[in-house]
């Protein structure tokens, strides 16, 4: 009986998992660079848009990778007003070439594209940008404690690498990393075993003192397109959708099971 392809297809309906071990989603649109961000005075009205939802806002520096079909980029760093939750669990940034919301609270696949539909709204009215350049969706689940010690049964064998294999004991970081095309899409696929204070990006999968397993799930447009919220959100939504379809492709039910889905 031959497969489906993850890549293809309409996805699987969703099982709710109470427990999951969701580490971070992101959404990033990135545009030309509109140098007016850098001022006080040019992001007042974005802020405003948003500052119910998002009070907190703080200016760092930000020093942001990009994943593209050559792997991944470091990009020099460059201002960032970070728009936030008072407990930070969500969060916007804006910098003079991206947009980027983010959470470690996620509840569902509707509550963050309304999110990120808000923000993409007030950057329309108040900053106008005129193309996205770059729409990315990531999902990073982390999963530590014992359950590492089970991963052979969690997920399926191809996703496993040496793990079940004599070489287990004595691997202290194995990842693999996979770039897939989907017309005019990639999806990177990377997963794999973290050692104590490891971690393949800094700013979405802090170290942290135990080992830890990720699967880790980014799909990407490559082609620069007009600036239209409407069309974002819903190429956003497909991207979910997939990831989600891939995501059900690498573990397995007893997986599901672990984390409190009900299969």
């Amino acid at each position: 009986m031959t497969e489906i392809s993850p890549l293809v297809g309409p996805p699987p309906q969703e099982i709710a998992l109470p427990h999951a071990p969701l580490h971070r989603v992101i959404a990033q649109v990135r545009f030309p660079m509109v140098a007016a961000i850098e001022q006080r005075d040019f992001i007042a009205p974005f802020q405003e848009a948003i500052r119910e939802a998002y009070p907190v806002l703080r200016l760092e520096q930000a020093q942001n990778i990009v994943i593209g079909p050559i792997g991944v980029a470091p990009l020099k760093s460059q201002p960032a007003w970070r728009f936030a939750e008072v407990d930070q669990r969500w969060r916007v940034s804006l910098t003079p070439e991206f947009l980027a919301l983010e959470t470690t609270a996620y509840t569902s696949r509707s509550d963050f594209l309304a999110r990120l539909r808000q923000a993409l709204s007030a950057l329309q009215k108040h900053v106008k940008p005129s193309l996205a350049d770059r729409l990315g969706v990531r999902y990073i689940d982390r999963i530590t404690g014992t359950a590492i010690a089970n991963i052979t049964g969690l997920v399926r064998q191809e996703v496993r690498g040496i793990a079940g294999t004599p070489l287990e004991g004595s691997a202290l970081h194995s990842l693999t990393e996979s770039i897939l095309e989907l017309g005019e899409t990639r999806l990177l696929a990377r997963w794999g075993k973290l050692p104590p204070n490891g971690t393949v990006d800094p700013g979405a999968i802090e170290p942290i003192a135990e080992e830890s397993w990720i699967l880790d799930l980014d799909m990407f447009t490559v082609e620069p397109r007009p600036f239209d919220v409407d069309r974002i959100v819903n190429e956003a939504q497909r991207f979910a959708e997939r990831l989600y379809a891939m995501f059900r492709w690498a573990v397995t039910d007893e997986f599901l099971r672990l984390y409190g889905g009900e299969v």
